[in-house]
């Protein structure tokens, strides 16, 4: 049984560990250098609380591994844009095509829907077949790309934007709610 729970700074040394091979080998994050367990539980920190970090498990409740984490971000610092996300995806290779990420990506779309927010952007670099199809089994559309956005392993890149619209854009739009208020949704 996968287990979906709000990450806790336990979870750090784990999110790290999957997220490390992506930033080592391959082209899905365009960081260089991993970052440690202590980064990845600053990372969790600066969202105050605001912005839900959530993990798939092996197994219901605190005990199973975390094979997978999903969180979104502030998409950009002014102010216009808090209604809107940048959200990101990363399962462990031994996770891979097993359910747990669309599972994990539902409750995180679901969460985001539930604290108000109006869209969630996903930035995928290309070609990444297996993201795109995750991204728009949960409901993201292709909207744009960026043209050789990152150098890597010896090549440009470019990144896929896709867009999921979370709630109807009202006028003028609600602030959206804390994560620390709602924790994990799931519908």
């Amino acid at each position: 049984m996968i287990g979906i729970r709000a990450a806790t700074p336990d979870d750090a040394a784990a999110i790290a560990a999957i997220y490390a091979p992506n930033v080592l080998t391959g082209t899905a994050s365009f960081e260089i250098e991993p970052p440690d367990a202590a980064t990845m539980a600053a990372r969790m920190a600066s969202s105050e609380g605001y912005y839900p970090w959530i993990v798939a498990t092996n197994g219901d409740g605190a005990d199973g591994g975390v094979i997978g984490y999903a969180y979104a971000s502030k998409f950009r610092d002014r102010p216009a844009y808090r209604y809107v996300v940048e959200s990101s995806i990363y399962m462990a290779d031994t996770a891979q095509r097993r359910g747990a990420g669309r599972l994990l990506y539902e409750a995180l779309v679901d969460t985001l829907r539930a604290q108000g927010f109006v869209h969630a952007f996903g930035m995928i670099t290309l070609p990444n077949d297996s993201s795109i199809a995750l991204h728009e089994a949960v409901g993201f559309r292709r909207t744009g790309v960026f043209r050789e956005a990152g150098y890597k392993h010896g090549q440009w890149i470019d990144v896929g934007i896709w867009q999921c619209e979370l709630n109807e854009p009202a006028r003028p739009p609600e602030e959206p709610k804390p994560f620390h208020e709602l924790g994990v949704v799931r519908v």
